[in-house]
């Protein structure tokens, strides 16, 4: 019996154990992906609309310059439910294939095709444009990641902020597949024009403690799975020309203008449509822009695509029976609506071609900028906010104006970037030292050994050692950086800081993930930029990518050769022309012309495929005109092909004296690699430029050279056929591709996605600034620089006259016995 009622005692103990536990243990740290509570997911774009018989149309204002918003708003507290700071977040469970809600329209926000957050700390910033209408609507924030699996979930943690403010946290545990996590975004928060998007990662690692293990940290964001979802139909409508702007991206990070002009091989339609293609490019200002020229019918519709038509109301009744009365009366530049897919279209028409081309104007005129108007910065925040600013010469700039924030870091590897930029004629690559002015602080747990690196365009350009155990504080630390790095155009800088510890060394458990910061990097630190050589020179492939020079300078339209007007070759124009439009910063005008005898010695530009290039743009440009030719892609089956690179090294080794050979050129690698001397160095005057052939392997070409009487630059872009021209540009252009544009000679293979460069051998300077003796002296100290032997020869020279005139001196006036 006793037995009995102690069993039921002991039922009935924990049946009551169970009710008083209310929530099972959780384990949302460590739990992988798939077994994490899925958050709401956002639908796609809304379904096609019928057909209506009269489309809607909206008619672009006069030219005005829209006013800029602001980019940051001032910070304000969040509403509930964002009330509090946002919750670390278990992994949401992968699912980006999921149904959108009914009604709502996805905005894909990054602007690459690839974003990685990597190391212990990482943050990414860009502007995404959005209209009134996408401003106002109730919108939520949707991204897919996956990081590395060393990454440890409780200590790591994903931050996404929209304009400043914090809008969601997410534990970063997601290494077995991608994740699908969604915010909702604030009422108000967003706001008409340019808003701010930031992600920010902050990884640990799982149980090493090193240096090294830094680099194992990653975190990827899918740009496919990452958008804006707004809820309502209304506002995927384009209603002014200010919407061109806020034309975005699609999954991939690319922005393609579809522009359909039934006359494109006319006579007299190439000069105004290139306009056209600049303007829409200056107005979006996206990275990675393509331009898809087409006679037939309007292509299908999609995310980041603005499809176009151009041609009198003629020439478009065909393909739109839609067409506005007035489009055969006066010029008119009107979004309307594609009664098919119900999707906008940016309609552009008139009576005649000369209607066209004011219809144009209308669009592309508040983009003009006069050339002698000095820009302050370089438009770079749709893929990197802020603007760089634009430095002509001595400046100091604080960190907290390049985006650099105020960082306490308790990792071992802190890295922190921004960006700067520098004229066409920059020119004090051998010379130049800049300084970071360098407000930190770090504790005595630092040990000796731990130093800061400063980069430019990822070149070690600086080093500082720690070297005291007792902790500091940094006050405006000078730190000389080289300025053999950079370039013109876009520059990028970066802090990193390597910090080791006792702790670090002994790594106990638990030990990876610190909280107590270690370092501290203020946004009162300085980059003193002083005052270089400016003057241009040619060729410079660097700074036509920098700044579309000299190009972007000219006062008159820029002369263009282009071997035949079809859509291959104008596409590849009009993408060229767009992306140079966005480094000068406004729309580059250009004349056609149809022989090089109509150039003169002006600035030109000449695109086609190599077949038709003139000879005389190739022997001025150092190509071999045999290779008009002989250059043609390698074929997969073709059979016989040797590698000229292989068989050379292949060769080199079995002729007498092959490792001899090998031995100096590594020593000659080795004393360009660690003092900077080559043989280009070791004479007194430079060489002349060699001819170029360009390999099978290679499928586009750019190359720059003089003009026949070396008055202006000619820049050649061609290819083996049209096809390639416009497929070789399209990945030229992309923002990752585009800086690696340099020297003599640029070339691209499709089959291989590498780039190589062709260094300048021999330059003619172009006169940039009024002449002074302070600019001359600077131009002279960096040519003599790069040129030691004839500084040496100088050097010695001027040793001998004083020696010289010293001894006649003293033959005169001294005491004689």
């Amino acid at each position: 019996m006793r037995r009995i009622v102690a069993a039921s005692l002991l039922l009935l103990n924990a049946s009551a154990f169970a009710q008083a536990q209310t929530a099972p243990f959780d384990m949302s740290g460590e739990r992988p992906p798939g077994a994490s509570v899925a958050p709401r997911l956002t639908p796609p774009p809304p379904p096609t609309p019928s057909a209506a018989t009269a489309p809607p149309v909206s008619v672009l204002p006069a030219p005005a310059t829209p006013a800029a918003p602001a980019l940051v708003p001032p910070p304000i507290a969040v509403q509930s439910p964002q009330s509090q700071p946002p919750a670390l977040q278990p992994a949401a469970a992968a699912n980006s294939a999921a149904p959108p809600r009914a009604g709502d329209v996805r905005r894909f926000v990054v602007p690459f095709s690839k974003l990685g957050l990597g190391g212990e700390y990482d943050r990414r910033s860009w502007s995404v444009y959005l209209t009134p209408e996408q401003a106002a609507a109730k919108a939520s924030f949707t991204f897919a990641y996956q990081n590395s699996i060393v990454v440890a979930p409780e200590a790591s943690a994903l931050t996404v902020y929209l304009n400043n403010r914090p809008i969601g946290q997410q534990r970063v545990g997601s290494p077995d597949g991608p994740s699908t996590v969604t915010f909702e975004v604030p009422t108000g928060l967003l706001q008409p024009g340019a808003n701010l998007v930031t992600f920010e990662a902050g990884q640990r690692h799982r149980t090493d403690c090193s240096i090294q293990s830094t680099y194992e940290l990653w975190s990827n964001i899918d740009p496919a799975g990452t958008y804006l979802s707004f809820a309502g139909m209304d506002v995927s409508q384009l209603a002014s020309a200010d919407a061109i702007r806020a034309i975005g991206v699609d999954g991939a990070g690319k922005t393609e203008f579809d522009i359909v002009v039934p006359a494109l091989e006319q006579p007299g339609t190439t000069k105004p449509l290139l306009r056209l293609a600049q303007g829409l490019s200056v107005l979006s200002s996206m990275p990675n822009q393509i331009f898809a020229f087409s006679t037939a019918s309007l292509p299908a519709a999609g995310p980041g695509k603005l499809s176009v038509l151009v041609g009198t109301a003629a020439e478009l009744r065909p393909l739109f029976p839609g067409l506005p009365p007035g489009a055969e009366s006066a010029a008119l530049a009107a979004f309307v609506t594609d009664p098919r897919s119900g999707s906008p279209v940016l309609l552009i028409s008139g009576p005649s071609w000369q209607a066209v081309s004011s219809a144009i104007d209308t669009i592309v005129s508040p983009t003009d900028r006069s050339s002698d108007v000095r820009r302050d910065v370089l438009t770079t925040e749709r893929w990197s906010a802020p603007n760089a600013p634009l430095v002509f010469s001595d400046t100091n700039i604080a960190l907290s104006q390049l985006g650099v924030k105020t960082t306490e870091f308790s990792g071992r590897r802190l890295r922190t970037s921004f960006n700067i930029a520098v004229p066409a004629d920059f020119y004090a690559n051998a010379y130049g030292e800049a300084k970071v002015l360098l407000d930190a602080a770090y504790t005595d747990n630092v040990l000796p050994g731990s130093h800061i690196d400063i980069y430019v365009n990822d070149n070690i350009a600086s080093t500082v050692p720690i070297t005291t155990t007792t902790g500091g504080i940094l006050r405006h630390l000078p730190i000389r950086v080289t300025m053999r790095h950079f370039k013109p155009g876009l520059n990028s800088v970066a802090i990193e800081a390597i910090l080791m510890t006792k702790d670090d060394a002994a790594c106990a458990p638990g030990a990876t993930a610190g909280a107590t910061p270690r370092f501290a990097l203020f946004d009162t630190s300085e980059l003193e930029i002083p005052d270089f050589a400016r003057v241009g020179q040619r060729p410079n492939l660097a700074a036509m990518a920098g700044t579309a020079y000299p190009y972007g300078r000219a006062t008159e339209p820029t002369p263009l050769f282009i071997d035949r007007v079809d859509a291959d070759t104008l596409s590849a124009a009009a993408t060229l022309l767009g992306q140079m439009a966005i480094t000068a910063g406004h729309p580059v005008a250009v004349e056609t012309v149809a022989s090089p005898n109509m150039i003169g010695d002006r600035d030109a530009i000449f695109i086609g495929s190599i077949s038709q290039m003139p000879a005389t743009a190739l022997t001025q440009t150092n190509i071999s005109t045999a290779s008009q030719a002989s250059w043609r892609p390698v074929v997969e089956t073709q059979a016989g092909v040797v590698d000229t690179g292989t068989a050379f090294e292949e060769w080199n080794s079995k002729v007498s004296g092959g490792v001899l050979r090998s031995r100096i050129t590594a020593f000659r690698e080795w004393l360009s690699r660690n003092f900077d001397i080559s043989r280009s160095s070791l004479q007194f005057v430079p060489g002349a430029e060699e001819i170029f052939t360009p390999p099978n392997a290679a499928t586009l070409m750019v190359a720059q050279g003089s003009s026949p009487a070396g008055a202006g630059s000619w820049t050649v872009v061609t290819a083996p056929s049209a096809k390639d021209l416009r497929a070789g540009l399209e990945v030229l252009t992309e923002q990752l591709n585009w800086p690696q544009i340099s020297g003599h000679i640029t070339t691209y293979s499709s089959k291989t996605g590498k780039i190589d460069t062709v260094p300048v051998t021999r330059f003619d300077f172009v006169p940039s600034t009024p002449w002074s003796i302070a600019n001359y002296r600077l131009i002279a100290a960096n040519w003599l620089s790069t040129n030691i032997l004839s500084y040496a020869f100088l050097l010695v020279v001027f040793v001998l006259l004083i020696g010289i005139t010293t001894s006649s001196m003293l033959g005169r006036l001294g005491r004689s016995k």
